[in-house]
């Protein structure tokens, strides 16, 4: 965590203390749809007197509906840039972003060696939009860095979001696809993407300004600041920023 946050996570968590009962919204990208459901059954657990909401969605198409009055009270990105603009133009609050999770990228599919598979022709190649989703533009970079060109030979198809391209590959209907490793299933082959091969996908979150005083939302921000989060979010398959 960034040490110029720390005074306010230190006043979240005595508030939280004391929170009231209430509702809260939280926007997340889709990447990390199941493992925010789950934090939120752990925290309903611990905290019954509150209750999230929960909606997902590209990390892009959730920052465009924010910056359009969509009623989210926290939103959980897939990267740095959307937090901090929502920071710098007023619409979150100052001082409340941090990553709560650094993501993984996996090259899901059949194929035995998938580094050199990445070489060969591939009838199909799904990934997120690179426009919309971080995962996506990180799955753009890795294919850069390999060397391999998008035309004739790799025929790339984007879904609007990392689980659609998820979904293409579990249907059949993409003999490959670049994902986000929490995505992955126990009976899934795939290959980690080397780190080194695209920028680390750091998943920011931040308060947004309309929930500044919304009991639920800060307390929820609380229970994600904690041990038994970070643990919970390691387990999916994240990095957790020690730093």
């Amino acid at each position: 965590m960034r040490s110029a946050a720390l005074p306010w996570v230190i006043s979240v968590l005595l508030y939280a203390s004391t929170a009231h009962a209430g509702q809260a919204t939280v926007a997340v990208a889709t990447n990390f749809k199941i493992p925010a459901q789950a934090l939120i059954d752990l925290f309903h657990q611990q905290q019954p007197q509150h209750r999230i909401r929960l909606v997902s969605g590209s990390t892009g198409k959730l920052f465009t509906q924010i910056m359009h009055g969509a009623p989210f009270d926290v939103f959980l990105a897939a990267d740095v840039e959307r937090p901090a603009r929502l920071e710098s133009n007023g619409t979150a609050v100052v001082g409340t972003r941090r990553t709560y999770a650094v993501g993984q990228l996996a090259l899901l599919g059949q194929a035995p060696t998938f580094e050199h598979t990445l070489k060969g022709e591939i009838d199909s190649l799904a990934m997120a939009n690179p426009q919309l989703a971080p995962y996506g533009l990180a799955a753009q970079q890795t294919l850069a860095e390999l060397g391999v060109e998008i035309g004739p030979r790799v025929k790339v198809v984007y879904g609007e979001n990392v689980g659609q391209a998820y979904a293409m590959v579990a249907s059949g209907n993409a003999e490959l696809g670049l994902i986000a490793r929490s995505m992955l299933q126990p009976s899934d082959r795939a290959w980690l993407v080397p780190s080194h091969l695209h920028t680390p996908i750091r998943q920011q979150l931040v308060l947004l300004q309309r929930a500044a005083d919304n009991d639920t939302a800060l307390a929820f921000l609380a229970y994600l600041n904690g041990a038994d989060a970070s643990a919970a979010i390691e387990a999916f398959g994240y990095l957790i920023e020690t730093s």
